[in-house]
């Protein structure tokens, strides 16, 4: 199916190819492998924790203030900036500081985004963002489990990595999912970002699908 459906791709200039496969099935993504795709993201999904986890006492992390604004604008700023570097090479082009804080203001008080940060010596080093899961567009509805929460961004500062900021921002969403009622969380990454890769695993977030990419020709 996939060789008649790439002639005509390739026809019309389409190099670009994507599937969405099954973590579960393994003969399924060898197959995918020998057509010479390769994995680009993971999604993956996690039951709610029994108890609430304690953060690593050198980082306190807390809901977000008006008055963090501005970290917030650096911090999505950072996450596409290192997945510009290697061994991401993302093509995405990295926002600009004052468009990042421009959003973050519009949206700031939308209730349908809770943003945690994490503070160590009284300076902002990070945050995320939980949500519904159906508010991912990377999620379509035939891969989404009903009522789930989303650990939809994380990001730390280079200069703070280390002190376990990035998995006690991880916990305060997974976390905030089982108060606000949802049944699972869910999360994605891209796998060449290799702190991801480490840290979403270390929490409990196990593969559900698996986005393949390919491109004819290189």
């Amino acid at each position: 199916m996939y060789g008649l459906a790439a002639a005509r791709w390739v026809q019309e200039s389409r190099s670009a190819h994507y599937v969405l496969v099954p973590a579960s099935d393994e003969d399924l993504l060898r197959a995918w492998f020998w057509l010479g795709f390769g994995q680009q993201q993971a999604h993956a999904l996690r039951p709610l924790p029994d108890e609430t986890p304690v953060p690593p006492p050198r980082v306190m992390v807390r809901r977000a203030r008006r008055s963090d604004l501005p970290a917030l604008a650096r911090l999505e700023v950072e996450l596409p900036r290192q997945h510009s570097l290697a061994p991401v090479f993302s093509a995405s082009p990295v926002p600009s500081y004052e468009e990042c804080l421009a959003g973050r203001e519009e949206d700031f008080d939308d209730p349908a985004y809770t943003t945690f940060v994490a503070e160590f010596q009284g300076s902002v080093i990070g945050s995320s963002i939980g949500c519904s899961l159906e508010l991912s567009s990377s999620h379509p509805p035939l891969i989404r489990p009903d009522h789930a929460g989303f650990l939809a961004v994380a990001a730390v500062f280079p200069h703070a990595r280390g002190l376990g900021a990035g998995r006690a921002l991880g916990e305060a969403v997974i976390a905030w999912t089982a108060e606000a009622g949802y049944d699972c969380v869910a999360t994605d990454w891209r796998v060449t970002n290799l702190l991801s890769s480490r840290t979403w695993p270390r929490l409990g977030f196990a593969e559900s699908f698996v986005p393949l990419h390919r491109l004819v020709g290189y």
